[in-house]
């Protein structure tokens, strides 16, 4: 909570326990942290998002309702009223969500800005929020949120990150000081998506073309020989499931990590190669199916592919598991398939769509 001061200004509260926390953004991230401040004992958390007033508006208000959190109308009324903004918004929407929080940000109050963009687009967000009083602070990401929660790897960055690193350990966070450089925690951030995002799109390409061979399982076991430490079903899924839920988002990432590319010298073939494959992901027309128990087909397989036979590795697969997904790809008719690669709760059809070039 804050407080006033002498003059009739409100001071942020210095136990962050205190703090009237502000979320920009209730989407995946907004809400994990919205529930888990909340259990950790935080009294007042308000959330704003731009899907308030469509129809994805019923969902996040059932969701506050459930959390105790309170939604606001717009930027400016969570601004006005936080200690402590916390933003997760898509890279594009870095710069607009700071630009739109800035004037109302009151003198003190922490920006903590979670999301995964260039350095410079975090040196833009932070002149509006410092110039207004406020004291921004990059937050790297290092990895998926929702393994880890509230206790997700943080990489702080800018003027003003070693004095919030000790107030964010006592809310829960897993926080540590990158620099006080703006810019260094998210370069480092942007590198490691140079990797991860490259190699998601990789085995997406790899998988889907597979699959529609017939030879999935066969480059699933080449892969394990050749790199045995990582579980390629597994992991593969895990890439499937977080680029088919959030395809958009991981397409803006990929755009932004063209920024640093470019300022080292380096060509950004990532950003060149990689976003239309996320764009065309993104697309694919997906809906849950009520066939879990359907009898397995066929596969088919463009004019010239190899067809899987009873006895194939890929027709053991299918055996194998309960859940059958029908798949289809471009230039082959839909079938029902199995394999494990897609063995995602919620996502029983996946039909592809050519990517654009």
């Amino acid at each position: 909570m804050s407080t006033e001061s002498g003059l009739g200004a409100k001071v942020v509260a210095s136990d962050p326990l205190q703090w009237h926390v502000g979320l920009v953004g209730y989407g995946e991230v907004g809400r994990i942290l919205a529930e888990d401040l909340r259990a950790a004992g935080v009294a007042r958390v308000t959330a704003y998002d731009s899907k308030l007033g469509s129809s994805a508006e019923a969902a996040l208000r059932e969701h506050a309702a459930a959390h105790g959190v309170r939604l606001a109308a717009s930027h400016a009324e969570l601004a006005a009223a936080a200690d402590c903004i916390v933003c997760a918004v898509t890279a594009s929407q870095t710069v607009r969500a700071a630009q739109a929080c800035a004037p109302a940000i009151r003198d003190g109050a922490w920006f903590l800005d979670f999301n995964s963009a260039s350095p410079g687009a975090k040196q833009r967000a932070a002149e509006g929020i410092d110039a207004a009083g406020g004291r921004y602070v990059e937050a790297a990401v290092m990895t998926s949120v929702p393994p880890y929660r509230l206790r997700v790897p943080l990489l702080l960055g800018g003027s003003h990150a070693a004095t919030l690193q000790p107030l964010l350990a006592l809310l829960g966070f897993k926080a540590q000081v990158a620099s006080a450089t703006l810019g260094v925690a998210s370069a480092t951030k942007m590198c490691r998506s140079v990797m991860i995002k490259g190699l998601e799109a990789m085995v997406i390409e790899s998988f889907t073309t597979a699959r529609a061979y017939g030879v999935e399982d066969a480059v699933v076991a080449s892969l394990q020989e050749t790199f045995p430490g990582i579980d390629w079903e597994k992991q593969a899924a895990y890439f499937f499931q977080r680029v088919i839920e959030h395809g958009r988002r991981r397409a803006e990432e990929v755009r932004e990590v063209a920024e640093p590319c470019v300022r080292s010298g380096s060509r950004p073939g990532l950003r060149r190669a990689r976003p239309s494959a996320r764009r065309g992901l993104r697309t694919w027309p997906m809906r849950v199916c009520s066939a879990p128990g359907a009898p397995p087909r066929s596969r088919a397989a463009p004019t010239g592919a190899p067809r899987p036979t009873a006895s194939s590795p890929t027709a053991a697969s299918q055996r194998k598991h309960d859940g059958w997904h029908r798949v289809s790809y471009p230039g082959a008719a839909p079938v029902w398939s199995s394999c494990s690669l897609h063995r995602l709760s919620a996502i029983q059809e996946i039909r592809p769509v050519p990517w654009p070039a």
